[in-house]
């Protein structure tokens, strides 16, 4: 059965402060799904007991025994995949050195709130926490495997449409393409959380992404006709699939068949799972030596570190919607966001801020005086490609203040 509400473990020497956080975390609604834990020592061998049944952890920093930090570095030995929140006041670069470490020690750290602690802020977090774990907290059920299978005999996998636009210019720069199941029956839509982990699970992934890849390909040259200038196609992997050494060979024989080249497409790679394995990071340094642009997506959920954005062969970074979600007064994310944007920079990544959906949010990343693309609900849901060429057309003849 699916989790409707996250399960939180609250973690701090102050009886106090757990006070605070238990009464904060009712009036959010959590009433029922709260435990605390005056010792790190003690939250630890709970979390070993049952380490999928928190959600998130909102620790203290400073604690006697076991602190916060040493808590996190044992909770990333257990591959503990939900949410960390640090309950401290933490100057810059306390923070931005805290978030690192946090990657290297493969746990989740997605922000910090001082005390005394707000509602608001409290709020904001769990939000970010919904995103984090959209797989565990959903009221939509995955579909069976029948299910699946029957949609693939079906070819019902269908490409959408979702721009990155350039915040300076409003150029669409390139197209994301997201799959969706749309029934020949009654043309419902299904969404990717229902499916794509459970295509993973049952080795159906690369009959899904090949499906997709050859439609998306075969409308490309059509789209860029009909909005008259030149723009990339964005793709995802599964991680997974880079263990194929032979996938560089099987896109671009599709390409090839659409007449196009590498030079047109980039591959999205989540970030939300380790690139390791040799066979992986092979295909990673092949698929860029034909000449695929490569993103690294999800940045901010998972487990690449800023330096190995200096030795992995990527030419994008997408920042992770949970760190631009109210960016303008998230401190936490702003020290990660501006790190981020300090070190693309100085490799010369491009960088799109995924998620946007508000105005304030896109006022913000203006500041930041970049090259930057956004992508998000704020300019465009993804669409079907007709749907989506009629947008961008009027989105292109439209002036933009």
């Amino acid at each position: 059965m699916k989790k409707i509400v996250p399960n939180i473990l609250v973690v701090d020497d102050s009886m106090a402060i757990l006070i605070v956080m238990e009464a904060i975390l009712k009036e959010l609604g959590l009433s029922e799904t709260i435990t605390t834990c005056l010792s790190a020592k003690d939250a630890l061998a709970k979390v070993q007991a049952e380490p999928s049944y928190y959600d998130a952890i909102f620790t203290d920093l400073n604690m006697p025994e076991m602190d916060g930090m040493e808590l996190i570095r044992h909770l990333g030995e257990l591959n503990y995949q939900g949410g960390i929140i640090i309950v401290s006041e933490m100057d810059h670069k306390v923070i931005s050195l805290a978030a690192n470490l946090a990657k290297q020690h493969n746990a989740h750290l997605i922000g910090n709130i001082p005390k005394p602690v707000q509602l608001s802020q409290v709020g904001n977090l769990l939000h970010k926490i919904a995103h984090l774990n959209s797989h565990t907290l959903t009221k939509e059920p995955a579909i069976t495997k029948i299910e699946l299978i029957k949609a693939l005999e079906n070819d019902e996998i269908t490409p959408y449409y979702q721009p990155k636009v350039n915040a300076e210019t409003n150029i669409i720069e390139s197209i994301e393409v997201l799959a969706r199941i749309v029934s020949k029956e009654d043309g419902s839509v299904i969404m990717p959380n229902r499916f794509i982990s459970l295509a993973e699970e049952q080795d159906l992934i690369n009959q899904i992404t090949f499906s997709l890849f050859e439609k998306a390909t075969s409308d490309f040259e059509n789209i860029k006709n009909q909005l008259g200038h030149s723009l990339k196609l964005a793709f995802n992997l599964s991680p997974t699939q880079l263990d194929d050494l032979n996938c560089p060979n099987k896109l671009l024989l599709i390409l090839q068949l659409n007449q196009l080249t590498p030079s047109n497409v980039i591959i999205e790679i989540t970030e939300q799972h380790a690139l390791s394995s040799l066979a992986q990071l092979e295909t990673l340094n092949r698929l860029r030596m034909h000449g695929f642009g490569i993103s690294l997506d999800d940045f901010g959920v998972g487990f690449t570190n800023m330096n190995q954005l200096r030795n992995l062969p990527f030419t994008e970074i997408k920042i992770d919607r949970s760190l631009i979600s109210n960016i303008e007064t998230d401190l936490f994310s702003q020290v990660v966001v501006s790190s981020l944007i300090n070190i693309t920079s100085g490799e010369h990544l491009d960088l799109v801020a995924e998620g946007v959906e508000r105005p304030e949010e896109l006022a913000y990343l203006k500041h930041y005086r970049r090259n930057l693309a956004i992508q998000g609900f704020l300019f465009s849901r993804p669409k079907p490609k007709e749907e989506f060429v009629s947008w961008a057309k009027e989105w292109t003849e439209t002036p933009h203040s």
